[in-house]
């Protein structure tokens, strides 16, 4: 199957098979802590302040991330992050098994997780244009975005049991075990240098982050989507993050099997949308389509909010999932062809800072909202605050442009 072409290059395969056994332990983490959290509080509050302590040190270190990945060897960074972040789910899940984990170590160890996230995922999305050629590109976003959209599809049922058999502590384990096996496909992937030249280097951290902002500023589709983004993500990923958790108690009863099942389904619905995806050589009509999955994605998330049935919300989660899919490959793809090399760490950081700016709010608001008012109006509104916001991003004639 022609979605498969970029496993015809070795290190793609290598940087595959370690990021898919990290993603697979990922899922079960999240899982685990969102219980935990649950268990202990009773409160989505608290699920957002855990969000929001993760969130913000990345948000704060994504620019410096992005100009670590333009000037060191990519792969390095990639394995240093994979160490550091290994080391704190092991100390969270050594925590759990002695009973002395609390709320405020969750906070802690979550802000320093996410301080080395924001080194992290700009290496990752800079390296893969580096090991294959354009030709495979849609091939290997879309077996990127396959292998974590598994391990979230698998990995929620399996941490459902795990939790089930032996706690949450066993899971927080095992995600700590994943982050090694990561760290060695890493270690045996060939170096790939840095793209500037030393001369270049010399120029200085802010110029660095001067010359991403400035190339973002001078592409209209770039800088129109990240203002979207940064609006939509308080309306759209707040929701579903802080309050999911408790709209399934509040509906259906506490029951951890319900929550990784609607997981476990976006998953699915992300899966099937980049099968579909990776048979193509070239996306076309990339604005349009990149806003059009954004749109679709708001609005199930509004039909999560109505008073649907298990079986409706598990569709609408499925259709989320695909359309985020079909949204972030078509962005991704847009990125690495129409930036150039030695500025896509800098532009991928200011990408995730600005579309993740306010998400920290996203999550205190819905978490609080949910408290207060119950979890399904929170869907509501978010969901339809998200769509009206999206939507004008197609009244610019450079989105629309862009194929």
């Amino acid at each position: 199957m022609s979605v498969f072409r970029a496993f015809t290059n070795r290190s793609f395969v290598l940087l595959w098979s370690g990021q898919i056994i990290s993603r697979l332990g990922d899922s079960l983490f999240s899982v685990a802590l969102a219980w935990w959290v649950l268990q202990k509080t009773g409160s989505a509050t608290a699920m957002g302040i855990v969000l929001i302590c993760s969130t913000v040190p990345m948000i704060l270190c994504l620019l410096f991330g992005g100009v670590a990945v333009d000037r060191f060897p990519r792969v390095r960074l990639m394995l240093a992050s994979d160490v550091l972040r290994g080391g704190v789910i092991a100390l969270i899940a050594a925590l759990a098994f002695m009973q002395w984990l609390e709320l405020w170590h969750i906070f802690v160890l979550s802000a320093i997780f996410g301080t080395v996230d924001a080194f992290f995922y700009p290496a990752y999305a800079a390296l893969v244009p580096d090991l294959v050629p354009g030709e495979l590109l849609p091939s290997a976003n879309s077996l990127r975005s396959i292998s974590t959209q598994v391990a979230l599809l698998i990995g929620p049922a399996i941490a459902a049991g795990i939790i089930a058999l032996g706690g949450t502590a066993l899971a927080f384990a095992l995600d700590g075990v994943s982050f090694a096996l990561s760290a060695s496909c890493l270690m045996t992937l060939p170096e790939v240098p840095a793209l500037r030249l030393p001369a270049e280097k010399e120029e200085g951290v802010l110029h660095d982050i001067h010359e991403g902002i400035s190339t973002v500023l001078h592409s209209p589709w770039l800088w129109v989507t990240l203002v979207i983004a940064c609006v939509s993500t308080i309306f759209l990923v707040g929701p579903g993050e802080a309050a999911l958790p408790l709209l399934v108690k509040q509906r259906f009863g506490a029951q951890v099997g319900f929550y990784a099942l609607l997981t476990s389904l976006s998953a699915l619905g992300s899966v099937v949308a980049a099968f579909w995806l990776g048979h193509f050589k070239r996306l076309r009509h990339r604005g349009v389509l990149t806003y059009g999955a954004w749109l679709l994605a708001s609005l199930m998330l509004l039909m999560v909010g109505l008073p649907l049935p298990l079986v409706g919300v598990s569709i609408a989660f499925f259709i989320q999932g695909a359309a985020f899919e079909v949204l972030g490959l078509a962005w991704m793809n847009s990125l690495q062809e129409l930036v150039p090399g030695e500025l896509l760490g800098r532009v991928t950081s200011i990408d995730y800072l600005v579309s993740f700016a306010l998400a920290p709010i996203g999550y205190g608001l819905a978490g609080i909202a949910a408290d207060h008012l119950g979890a399904p109006p929170v869907f509501l509104l978010g969901g339809a605050i998200a769509a009206s916001v999206i939507a004008l991003g197609l009244l610019h004639p450079a989105i629309r442009a862009v194929d």
